[in-house]
């Protein structure tokens, strides 16, 4: 770490989520309060390599922590993945004056910012922004919440046409290999079953508790879907054999899709959002790199970047009890 820590840079890379625009004026505000310079990366990665930078200050952020997606724009790099890549955006940070790098994004992203620190010793700082909740040491990423919140709107709208017709409803949500967006939107959802990764709950048995809900009087049911489930190949698949192995339902599919990145974050977002912010920056002013910020137990703690994209997430088992008993 250098010996006087003058200048910082913020990025946002990989998926956008709900959240990213209230961290990076959280970053900046907090540059501003210690004097430190800050400055704006935009499209992510690929923004480095061009150059692409914009100096920020407390005011360059005002009216952003309502707003979704991020000012900073997010982009896909191949030129990143090389390192002759990684070398041009070394050379550009070194360029400007650049002590530190915060970066706002997932897994993939903080294994670039790990790379480019073991490479280059470049001081590097995560901040986990993802809706799928799928980042280890922290309880909540940005943008988790609000996409939830979403998502129970939708499904509550949902159900109002599902009852009017006597239908089923498969609903896809968002979780490539986890399934927290599923699991806690089903249950505050109302959803019959819930299908996610790591429950295989299997056709037949799926089948059978929707021929129970019906016994018991039931005349619609919604299930919730997230897209990495590995009973059927995909959720249009499950739909056709359910089509074939039930009568007296109408059967539909409705998949959310990107609607659940988008809109304005919740409180919950927000205030996490700028506790994240304000820690990572007072993190790199105390000279320690390739952490990620997160929160644990309601305390913002720092959690060592290669941990963090190594370690797994757990689904909670209790939610799994409690959405059995509520689909009785």
């Amino acid at each position: 770490m250098p010996k006087t820590i003058k200048k910082l840079a913020v990025l946002t890379s990989g998926g956008d989520s709900p959240g990213m625009n209230a961290a990076i004026r959280a970053v900046v505000r907090t540059c501003a309060y210690h004097s430190v310079e800050c400055l704006g990366v935009y499209r992510g990665y690929e923004g480095l390599i061009d150059a692409d930078f914009k100096q920020m200050d407390a005011r360059s952020v005002k009216g952003i922590i309502n707003k979704g997606g991020t000012i900073l724009k997010s982009a896909r790099s191949k030129s990143f993945r090389t390192k002759e890549g990684r070398k041009k955006a070394f050379e550009n940070l070194v360029a400007e004056g650049v002590d530190g790098l915060v970066v706002i994004g997932g897994d993939g992203s903080f294994t670039g910012a790990l790379i480019f620190n073991e490479e280059f010793g470049f001081p590097v700082m995560g901040i986990p922004g993802t809706i799928d909740n799928d980042i280890f040491g922290t309880s909540h990423t940005l943008g988790f919440d609000t996409a939830l919140n979403t998502v129970v709107d939708a499904i509550d709208k949902i159900r109002d046409t599902a009852s009017s017709h006597n239908r089923l409803f498969f609903v896809e949500v968002m979780g490539r290999d986890v399934g927290h967006i599923a699991l806690n939107a089903g249950i505050a959802g109302g959803a019959e079953e819930i299908l996610i990764p790591e429950e295989d709950l299997g056709l037949d048995r799926l089948v059978d508790s929707l021929n129970k809900s019906r016994q018991s009087g039931k005349s619609s049911s919604i299930v919730i879907v997230a897209e990495g489930d590995k009973i059927g190949k995909n959720i249009f698949e499950l739909k056709d054999y359910v089509d074939e192995n039930m009568e007296g339902y109408d059967v539909r599919v409705s998949v959310l899709g990107h609607m659940q990145r988008g809109g304005a974050p919740s409180c919950f977002d927000r205030v996490l959002a700028s506790r994240m912010g304000v820690k990572a920056v007072e993190t790199i002013l105390e000279y320690k790199s390739n952490y990620m910020v997160g929160l644990l137990n309601g305390k913002m703690e720092l959690t060592p970047l290669d941990k963090a994209i190594k370690g797994k997430t757990k689904i909670n088992l209790e939610l799994l009890r409690v959405s059995d008993i509520m689909s009785t």
